[in-house]
């Protein structure tokens, strides 16, 4: 049987999580509730989320330097829920990391739908049963799971990016994912709105500019010069297109 996935809420605000603590738990997940962005630290090292619920407003604390410090260190998944909704905090925790921003009040139901999305970015799924021996089990397309350009290689069976040195490179679920979408792609210009449904889902209420961001935070750790990128290239009024070929 497969464990419960783990998410950690942080949030200084008893009721919120309560609330979130005993709905998700009842949705059949394993919550940890804590108070503050230090004890989330500590608790990173023992007991790893899969995905983690971030309040930017704890008190005395930078919700933003909190999510810098777990990617620096960890591969989870990141959703802010802050009561902050201006735009420009959107964008910023876009670009700190975070896989998706959710404000307060917000719809339990949606809540629920955007860590889904999440964890299917984060937890690779599991392999079917393996088919009776007189059934023979159709072969997995080996191109699919090892892909690489520009002597890069992804693996995306490991969820890994190694580099033309063969050092891995750490990358978010959300631009994991994206890379993904450009790799199935190679050559053709796509538009945001096909990223956005074939990335975040529609379920997740993605708002303007998302992809943006983080196809700035992948030229980031692709691109040997990122204002003038030769891998992902933009193409005005239309979208982005990933120039390299792609093979096995």
């Amino acid at each position: 049987m497969t464990a419960a996935a783990h998410i950690a809420v942080v949030d200084d605000e008893p009721d919120i999580r309560h609330l979130l603590s005993t709905y998700l738990e009842a949705q059949g997940y394993r919550v940890t509730a804590l108070h503050a962005g230090r004890a989330l630290l500590e608790l990173m090292p023992a007991d790893p989320p899969q995905v983690v619920l971030l309040d930017l407003g704890l008190p005395g604390e930078d919700g933003f330097g909190i999510a810098r410090q777990l990617r620096e260190h960890w591969q989870c998944g990141l959703l802010i829920v802050t009561g902050r909704g201006d735009a420009v905090d959107k964008v910023v925790g876009l670009e700190v990391g975070a896989d998706d921003y959710v404000t307060k009040p917000f719809d339990l139901r949606e809540l629920l739908a955007r860590v889904k999305a999440v964890l299917r970015r984060v937890v690779p799924p599991q392999p079917a049963p393996a088919a009776p021996a007189h059934v023979p089990a159709p072969a997995a397309p080996a191109a699919r799971a090892m892909l690489s350009f520009a002597g890069w290689r992804y693996d995306r069976a490991a969820r890994l990016l190694l580099d033309p040195q063969g050092a891995e490179v750490a990358l978010t679920a959300g631009e994991f994912d994206l890379l993904g979408v450009f790799l199935d792609h190679p050559g053709r210009v796509l538009t945001r709105d096909f990223l956005l449904e074939h990335t975040r889902g529609r379920e997740a209420g993605p708002f303007d500019r998302t992809i943006d961001v983080q196809v700035g935070r992948l030229r980031k750790k692709l691109e040997a010069d990122p204002q003038d990128p030769r891998i992902i290239k933009s193409v005005r009024g239309a979208g982005y297109v990933l120039v390299p070929e792609v093979g096995t």
